[in-house]
């Protein structure tokens, strides 16, 4: 089995506009959660989210890319490009057949639907533009992403709602692993934040009308986001080869289906993915110092979350910290695994701990060391992030410090 290493990393989300500027927010504790601002934001009851401001596509893309380019497709592609800089990786000749992209959303051209959707139906329009479907379509970043770099190798787009970004670098890091592939590009992308988007997630009733406070005991509801988050992973012996700067190691990687209910996580389910990943990883709980928790700030997910990693770790949950960076950025959906793990990453390399910000009352139900509202140094060797999904589908990635 070959070693799966990170070379890149690129990101935009409410907290910046690269992973640099995202992970320095993080470390100083900073909320990107805000009001919204489109079309029509005025008829919805939720009006905050984790939305990306000051931000000009014209500035980026030529007028032929808009027109190809949901907003969806733009962020992957600027996390892809800060990603590829900071590898120094080339796709070119053997290379670029043995390499891939796997990159995991939910919604996929959200806005572009949005804006149609009313073209066709509030503005009684008969025709929309010839490019709507390659626009939406799910696979459409990861093509983009494709074409853009000349990767021929296997590529696709996962959609596992919540879990959908972790999903995608678990299936990447295992192709690597296995020898399928040398290189990979992974990670997700989201933009649900426009009228239909956010009026369709008040429907289920989960949303706070004023912040994400995850494992609070006055928690409320989560609060959407939206962003990307691109990494090259990347086959050790290729990596050092070349010469390339190694952010961390991936070393495991586990997925379980809850089989119970379409909206009601399950400790069960989540615990099996986490001892999984440990177990993939060949870990003992004890080396685990810092979890990246799913943490949406929901009643039901962080207690669920909560007693699956206790009982997993069991007293080695003591020495544990496990923190939810939504209480920053918000919930990204399928690319929130992908933003999350530029704290995993800053975990490992930096010795910062991200804080859950927001934090203000206890949960005996969620009585582990949530890394309150202020950051935290600490020497950390192996880390996990999860993602549990609506559908129950779990996913958690395990990594080690390089």
């Amino acid at each position: 089995m070959k070693r799966v290493v990170i070379t890149g990393q690129g990101a935009i989300n409410s907290l910046g506009h690269t992973a640099v500027a995202t992970m320095e927010a993080m470390r100083e504790g900073r909320c990107g959660i805000g009001a919204l601002h489109f079309r029509d934001v005025e008829r919805l009851s939720i009006k905050i989210g984790g939305q990306v401001t000051n931000f000009d596509p014209e500035s980026l893309f030529n007028r032929q890319q808009i027109a190809l380019y949901d907003r969806y497709t733009q962020f992957t592609l600027i996390a892809t490009k800060e990603a590829m800089e900071q590898s120094g990786i080339v796709f070119d000749g053997e290379l670029a057949h043995r390499s891939g992209v796997i990159l995991g959303t939910a919604g996929g051209g959200m806005n572009t639907q949005d804006e149609n959707y009313r073209s066709v139906y509030e503005e009684g329009k008969n025709r929309v533009h010839p490019f709507v479907v390659p626009k939406l379509m799910n696979n459409a970043a990861t093509s983009h992403v494709s074409i853009e770099y000349n990767i021929m190798g296997p590529s696709f787009t996962v959609a596992t709602a919540c879990a959908s970004s972790n999903h995608a670098m678990g299936q990447a890091f295992n192709m690597i692993r296995c020898g399928m592939a040398d290189a990979m590009l992974t990670g997700g992308s989201e933009s649900m934040l426009c009228f239909g988007g956010v009026k369709a997630w008040e429907g289920l009733r989960v949303m706070s009308r004023d912040a994400c406070r995850p494992f609070s005991a006055n928690r409320n509801g989560m609060v959407q986001g939206e962003g990307a988050a691109v990494f090259v992973f990347e086959e050790y012996e290729h990596a050092r080869a070349r010469g390339a700067e190694i952010l961390a190691e991936v070393v495991g990687f586990a997925m379980t289906s809850d089989a119970s209910d379409i909206v009601m996580p399950s400790k069960h389910g989540a615990a099996r993915a986490i001892s999984g990943a440990l177990k993939d990883a060949k870990l003992a709980p004890s080396q685990v110092g810092y979890i990246n928790a799913h943490g949406t700030g929901t009643a039901a997910n962080d207690k669920t979350e909560c007693a699956a990693v206790s009982a997993v770790f069991g007293t080695a949950a003591d020495d544990l910290m496990i923190s939810s960076t939504k209480s920053m950025h918000g919930h990204l959906i399928g690319g929130t695994g992908a933003v999350e793990l530029l704290a995993c990453i800053m975990a490992l390399r930096d010795g910062i701990i991200a804080p859950t910000i927001g934090y203000e009352q206890e949960d005996p139900e969620c009585a582990l060391d949530v890394v309150p509202n202020v950051a935290r140094e600490a020497d950390v060797n192996h880390v996990l992030s999860n993602a549990f999904a609506f559908g129950g589908l779990n996913a958690v990635l395990a990594l080690k410090r390089i």
